[in-house]
C-alpha cells in the first residue's frame, strides 16, 4: 500500500481539528505533534511496518469505521448512531499506545535472489510503559481529555478477539458497547484488507 506520510498527517490534522473539540483536545494534539505519532510504523512486522504507518493506519480505521456506521442495516436495524467527534476520537486515537515504542534496529536477512546474508534495518518494539494495548491507549488519552464510557470501552477492546485477554470478557464488552464491536471491525478491515502486503 502506497501513501504519502505528509498527506496522511495533513488529513489526520484536518479531521482531528474539525471534529475533536472537547477540553484537552488541543493538549493531546500538541503531544502527538511532539511525539513520533506521524512517523512511527503501525507495527514492527505486520501491517504498515513503514515510516508513517501509524498515522495512515489510524486514518484507514477512521474511514472503515465511518463506512461501517453509515450502512443502512447498522443505522436502521442496529440503531447505532455516534457523533462525528466520537468516531474521530475512537478511530484516530485507538493506537496511541504505539507512540514512542518503535526503534530502528538491524538483523541479518537472507536475500532470496542472491542467497547472501544482508544487514537490514527493522523496527523493534521497546515499550517503556507496558500497560497493555487498548488499556494503555485509554490511559494515555484520559491524561489529556475525558472519554465517554462507550468510547473508553471501544478503544480498550478494539483488538476484539485477537487480543490476549479473556475471551468471555471481550464478548461481554462487545455486546454491551456496540461502538467497541464497530471499532474492532474497522480495525480488522483496515489491517487485513487495506494494509495487507
Amino acid at each position: 500500500m502506497e501513501f504519502s506520510k505528509e498527506q496522511a498527517k495533513e488529513e489526520f490534522l484536518e479531521i482531528y481539528n474539525e471534529y475533536v473539540k472537547r477540553d484537552g483536545a488541543d493538549l493531546l494534539l500538541d503531544f502527538l505533534l511532539k511525539s513520533d505519532f506521524f512517523t512511527a510504523p503501525a507495527s514492527a512486522r505486520y501491517h504498515l511496518s513503514v515510516e508513517g504507518g501509524l498515522c495512515q493506519h489510524s486514518l484507514n480505521v477512521y474511514h472503515c469505521l465511518k463506512a461501517y456506521l453509515e450502512r443502512d442495516r447498522v443505522k436502521d436495524t442496529y440503531g447505532l448512531n455516534y457523533s462525528d467527534e466520537s468516531v474521530a476520537v475512537c478511530a484516530l486515537l485507538h493506537d496511541i499506545c504505539k507512540v514512542n515504542v518503535y526503534k530502528i534496529g538491524f538483523r541479518n536477512v537472507k536475500n532470496d535472489e542472491t542467497g547472501q546474508w544482508e544487514r537490514k534495518a527493522v523496527y523493534e518494539f521497546h515499550d517503556s510503559l507496558p500497560y497493555g494495548h487498548g488499556e494503555k491507549s485509554v490511559y494515555m488519552i484520559t491524561g489529556f481529555m475525558r472519554l465517554s464510557r462507550e468510547e473508553a470501552f471501544a478503544i480498550r477492546y478494539h483488538m476484539g478477539f485477537s487480543g490476549e485477554e479473556n475471551k468471555n470478557t471481550v464478548g461481554r464488552a462487545l455486546a454491551m458497547f456496540p461502538l467497541a464491536f464497530a471499532l474492532s471491525t474497522a480495525d480488522m478491515e483496515a489491517s487485513y484488507f487495506l494494509e495487507k502486503e
